[in-house]
């Protein structure tokens, strides 16, 4: 189940589907109430590279054979439509977007994902607009708009944040899908 599918766009229960009686809860809803829920996504880029770690950096790269066990999930707290928290490892680092002069870059921080707070300005480093697109999703940084995680084409590069995301240089469209 996508994480698009835990939304009720316009808050009103708009769905007459089939999928009603058995779906999950409502993560969150436009209120601006927040729910902890914390759920685990895998991520892959449209290039087929997964993201893992390598010395404490989380760098994208194709996985193979025993390998594979090297993939990070992302963990994923929504706290608006369309806006949400990353982080690995269960939760304790999250994904940030940090500017300093004038470069801008993602950084993971030993964070709590679920201490996170929407309505703390310093945490709004944290807080990742996703933006769905066929079966590719986009994740844009709420607190430098106009940056998106990316990827470099080069496997075993760094996962950073691009400002240029139709250049074609970086790879800004991912897979993100509910680890089941």
């Amino acid at each position: 189940m996508a994480l698009a599918d835990l939304y009720e766009e316009g808050g009103g229960g708009g769905g007459e589907g089939e999928d009603n009686a058995d779906s999950k809860e409502t993560v969150c809803r436009p209120s601006g109430r927040k729910s902890s829920k914390m759920q685990a996504f895998r991520i892959w880029d449209v290039n087929q590279k997964t993201f893992y770690l390598r010395n404490n950096q989380l760098v994208a790269g194709y996985l193979q054979g025993p390998n594979v066990n090297l993939e990070e999930k992302i963990d994923v707290v929504p706290i608006e439509p369309h806006a949400l928290f990353l982080g690995i490892h269960g939760g304790k680092m999250c994904l940030s977007c940090v500017k300093s002069g004038d470069e801008t870059r993602l950084q993971l921080e030993a964070v709590n994902i679920t201490d996170l707070s929407e309505n703390r300005k310093q945490d709004k480093r944290f807080t990742f607009i996703r933006s769905d697109s066929g079966p590719t999703t986009s994740f844009e940084s709420a607190a430098c708009p106009g940056w998106f995680l990316c990827t470099a084409m080069e496997a075993d590069q760094p996962v950073s944040l691009t400002n240029m995301p139709d250049e074609g240089v970086m790879v800004t469209k991912f897979y993100f899908q509910e680890d089941e």
